[in-house]
């Protein structure tokens, strides 16, 4: 008896999840031809974002490959789009000519990107985001241009913004509405967002209007004009306004569409043959743009393709878990509130973390989170139930873990699932999924269950919470996934083969270094030239060669960017302390440059705000002072208490402590920012316990800590050791830290430097062996000694053209 034909329309992630689910009911129902418009196998456009931020390459992201369906025995047209439907003769034309009958057709033409309707639109320059083609565009032009413009402050146009700028362009993003992600967030969380991403680098011009897009005398998009009259220039303008559904093929083929394919429960169109998933659908009215609906359509039509005729999609409860640029976001419900509606808030602006929690008739029916979104499936589980919440309404706030005795690890909150809780939300997987395939299959490791479950695969947020699961279910059997992760798409090496390659050959510069290594890209990107250049330093200090257009502009110009384009400098207070004369200075120079504003930092420094670029060098000269590094990947400030000089409770003298420490760690780079603080007694007014290295002073001594962190997610240091003299803290404090320089990765803040290698090993290797301790302090000061003070350097003519206006040199 020949098999049954079935044809899919769309080789995207519905179209192909729908055939993944169908493979597992009925692996030999059907004759199975798909076609796709791109060129490429079907790939997670979740991912795209990553590909061009330089963080993965286009292989890494595709899903199933082309042995995949060779071995389901799946006919593939690639870059051959479907231009007819023939509903009478049952067949689809493609554009090649190309003719398939069916007996069953599966519709998944996905969406397309709306653009706006303005004059330059179609300027070469003017692009959308939504697949590989795009992707590569935005590579090509960021190589080549300067200035950036994305229209849209949704998830896509701030992913396009990030990765834009993490290859070297100066990004603005443009939004029509009051504040960020508006259908995702709320306005707390959206001005947090914001100003997260402005301190990144990213420009914002929310409220704005866009009326045409001019083009420069190339005939290439040049600048973008608001409907204010104001004009910004724009080399690339990348599109995110919103998504259509793909349905004129549909439309032409005679299928009922509003908004989108109208379908049934069974994801079926008016055409009993025809079944349609995805962003081209609508059902009740409704076209959902997530994934998580979109694969939950997939099963439901893969049911009835399968001829079992007992699935039914009903809608989809929509939760968003998102990390904008590793931030982690959660909404879920009705989490904007209004008339009946009770709302309970955490607020924590310095420290990265807002909660919002909106409970009507006891019941929870909306959350809103960022910074940390750990509870966020516990939140979405109590809301879909719709159960009272009465009985924890006080411990809500704080988390699943807050009901449990133990206080709730990582692990606790794993184990507190039951098997019928989602995991995976991007691929509705259930923790009793996961739990059958580790033990069934024996998978030991992520990959593995990424492999067999999907769990993970699609946007990572859920990774943390897949890794516990394996933890709980293996114990020690568990096996850390390795970083293997190429540096960028210029290099097969990961960050730790690099820094290996380096020590070994002795290369002393960028070029030295992609000749040796075979880097793909000449003079390589945006994401590896600032770690070539850290690893360079860092291994053969005195001898490596500084490139400083491989540093982020914060570091080039030794000042802090902000939004406007003018930059903040941060004299030097050693310990947070100064004297009438520096004060003195500081304030003649902000009376003579007219500085907007004068800002005491939570560094216990004073910052001056909103100075121009070609003013910086004539600020640093009138200050008399030195830099306070609060603007790189290095030493920061080292915060104190007044101690046992002047505090009734000091018992030991913190002051000196601190500037002792900054005065030893000037200048030192790092591969991310160290902060440190000394308190004078355990009543730790310095904040001692977030921080990268917290002493706190007692009776007998210094108690230190390591790998603390106040930042997103706040983390508290963890007891390193005791010591009895100050001269014990300056060599501990600056072994750990040299280790840190010397095997951290690249952007790894300390305390994911201590997750990697265990606090035992770094203890083993600093408090243990005397010997290796000693050699790891001399090492450091061997590398800080005769470094010069970057603003002394550019007051005497040191990389003068950084800092004349282009319009000088123009």
């Amino acid at each position: 008896m020949d098999k049954q034909k079935l044809v899919v329309i769309g080789n995207g992630m519905a179209g192909i999840r729908t055939l993944e689910e169908l493979l597992k009911l009925q692996p030999d129902l059907y004759d199975i031809t798909v076609f796709g418009e791109e060129p490429h196998p079907n790939y997670n456009r979740i991912l795209l974002s990553p590909v061009l931020a330089g963080e993965r390459t286009i292989e890494e992201i595709i899903l199933n490959p082309l042995a995949w369906y060779r071995e389901h025995g799946i006919t593939l047209h690639l870059h051959n789009k479907v231009v007819r439907i023939d509903r009478i003769r049952r067949r689809v034309i493609a554009e090649d000519g190309t003719e398939t009958p069916y007996d069953r057709l599966l519709v998944a033409t996905g969406s397309k990107p709306f653009i706006l309707p303005i004059p330059g639109k179609d300027l070469p320059g003017v692009i959308s985001y939504r697949d590989i083609h795009d992707t590569e565009q935005m590579i090509a032009a960021a190589s080549l241009h300067r200035h950036a413009v994305v229209i849209g402050g949704g998830l896509l146009g701030l992913e396009a913004a990030n990765g834009l700028m993490l290859r070297g362009m100066e990004v603005t993003v443009i939004h029509i509405g009051d504040w960020l992600l508006e259908r995702q967030l709320d306005e707390a969380a959206g001005r947090l967002l914001q100003q997260s991403l402005e301190a990144r680098g990213l420009r914002f011009a929310l409220n704005k209007h866009t009326e045409a897009l001019l083009a420069g005398e190339s005939g290439r998009v040049a600048a973008l004009r608001f409907k204010d009259g104001e004009t910004i220039p724009a080399d690339l303008v990348v599109m995110a306004v919103g998504i259509r559904p793909h349905t004129e093929l549909a439309e032409a083929a005679g299928l009922h569409c509003n908004r989108g394919i109208v379908v049934s429960d069974a994801m079926q169109t008016f055409d009993p043959r025809i079944y349609a998933v995805g962003e081209c659908v609508s059902h009740r009215g409704i076209a959902y743009g997530l994934v998580a609906p979109l694969f939950e359509q997939a099963k439901v039509c893969a049911n009835h393709l399968a001829r079992f005729g007992i699935g039914r999609y009903q809608g989809s409860v929509l939760s968003t878990k998102l990390k904008v640029t590793g931030i982690e976001l959660f909404s879920a419900g009705d989490f904007m509130g209004g008339e009946g509606s009770e709302e309970i808030l955490l607020s924590d602006p310095a420290g990265g973390v807002y909660k919002k929690l909106v409970i009507r008739d006891d019941k929870l029916v909306g959350a809103c989170l960022y910074g940390d979104t750990d509870d966020g499936a516990w939140y979405f589980k109590l809301l879909r139930e719709g159960k009272s919440i009465a009985a924890v309404r006080e411990q809500l706030m704080f988390g699943e873990a807050s009901l449990s005795e133990s206080g709730g690890s990582g692990q606790d909150r794993a184990a507190a699932l039951s098997d019928s809780d989602e995991v995976c939300g991007c691929n509705g997987v259930c923790k009793g999924a996961i739990v059958k395939a580790i033990r069934e299959k024996g998978l030991t490791s992520l990959d593995e269950v990424k492999q067999h479950t999907k769990a993970s695969s699609s946007c990572g947020s859920c990774t943390g919470l897949v890794e516990q699961v394996l933890m709980n279910c293996l114990g020690a059997g568990y096996q850390e996934a390795p970083k293997t992760r190429a540096v960028c798409a210029c290099t097969d090496l990961n960050h730790g083969e690099l820094r290996q390659a380096i020590r070994e050959h002795k290369p002393l510069s960028h070029r030295a270094v992609y000749d040796l290594l075979a880097w793909r890209t000449p003079n390589g990107c945006a994401t590896c030239r600032p770690a070539v250049n850290y690893y360079l330093l860092s291994s053969w200090p005195h001898e490596a060669i500084d490139d400083p257009q491989s540093r982020f502009v914060n570091e080039r110009v030794h000042a802090n960017i902000q939004k406007d384009g003018s930059f903040s400098v941060i004299p030097q207070m050693k310990g947070g302390v100064t004297n009438s004369a520096e004060l003195r200075r500081i304030a003649d120079v902000a009376d003579k440059y007219a500085v907007p504003m004068v800002k005491v930092t939570g560094g216990q420094r004073i910052d001056l705000l909103g100075i121009k670029k070609e003013d910086l060098v004539d600020v640093w000269r009138d200050l008399g002072m030195q830099s306070g590094h609060a603007y790189g990947k290095s030493i920061r400030t080292v915060k104190t208490c007044v101690g046992s000089e002047f505090c009734r409770f000091g018992t030991q003298n913190s002051t000196r402590m601190g500037i002792e420490l900054e005065t030893l760690l000037a200048n030192m780079w790092s591969p991310h920012k160290v902060k440190l603080a000394v308190s004078g007694c355990p009543r730790n007014c310095a904040e001692a316990g977030i921080k990268d290295v917290g002493i706190v002073a007692v009776e007998s001594g210094w108690e230190l800590y390591v790998g603390g962190n106040g930042g997103i997610k706040t983390e508290v240091a963890q007891f390193f050791a005791k010591v009895a003299s100050a001269e014990e803290v300056k060599e501990y404090s600056g072994a750990f830290l040299q280790l840190y320089r010397e095997e951290a990765y690249y952007l790894d803040r300390t305390v994911h430097y201590l997750a990697r290698v265990g606090l035992p090993y770094v203890q083993a290797r600093v408090v243990t062996d005397a010997a290796n301790r000693r050699a790891l302090y001399e090492r450091l000061l061997y590398s800080l000694d005769g470094l010069p003070d970057p603003w002394a350097a550019r007051i005497a003519g040191t990389q003068k053209q950084e800092f004349i206006p282009l319009t000088v040199i123009a």
